[in-house]
């Protein structure tokens, strides 16, 4: 049955529901672990995620599964082969990520200040995310891209912002200059492409 889990884990609408529990029960920030113990609670299946997947040839794309009362946007991102995010800060805003297909390789950056804006970014610490691993990154993290680095398969991933932000800062890799990003849009609500 689609959405079953067994009795050590939790179905995708259970995980939704614990997510919503955990946030609703912390009013002023997100309890880290609870939300990285319920995301690892759950088995990735496609079966109980599948209407939410939209891709496109030319960007990774945002879907949400749920706004979470204005406290998180929960969401499924669609990285179709060879995508990637920017270098990027996430606005003062907890991002947790699962992986439910694919791979996805991440590269964590420090955020630069003053002086060091002035110069070429280097990844401290680079990893890949396979299908169930979960990482977890804030601004006092630092920064981090995204990318799906295979030539053949495309890769999804489950994010939760909390909570949750319309923009952020991108960086250039080559200066380490930032600019603001334009708003955070979503290519689909509920499963159901947004109009253009």
């Amino acid at each position: 049955m689609a959405g079953a889990a067994d009795e050590a884990g939790l179905s995708f609408e259970g995980l939704i529901a614990r997510l919503r529990e955990v946030l609703e029960e912390d009013e002023d920030a997100a309890d880290i672990d609870a939300i990285k113990e319920a995301m690892a609670m759950y088995k990735s299946s496609e079966a109980d995620w599948e209407k939410y997947v939209h891709f496109d040839d030319h960007k990774y794309t945002r879907n949400l599964v749920c706004n979470g009362n204005g406290k998180y946007n929960l969401m499924l991102i669609c990285w179709n082969v060879g995508q990637h995010s920017t270098i990027h800060d996430h606005s003062g805003s907890h991002c947790f990520m699962k992986c439910l297909d694919g791979t996805l390789h991440e590269e964590l950056y420090r955020t630069p200040d003053g002086e060091e804006s002035a110069g070429p970014m280097a990844p401290y610490k680079v990893s890949e995310l396979e299908t169930d691993g979960i990482c977890y990154i804030s601004d006092e993290v630092g920064l981090h891209r995204i990318s799906n680095q295979s030539h053949t398969v495309p890769a999804v991933t489950l994010h939760l912002y909390s909570p949750p932000y319309e923009t952020c800062k991108s960086f250039c890799e080559h200066s380490g200059t930032a600019r603001r990003s334009g708003a955070m849009t979503f290519y689909s609500k509920g499963g159901v492409k947004a109009p253009v």
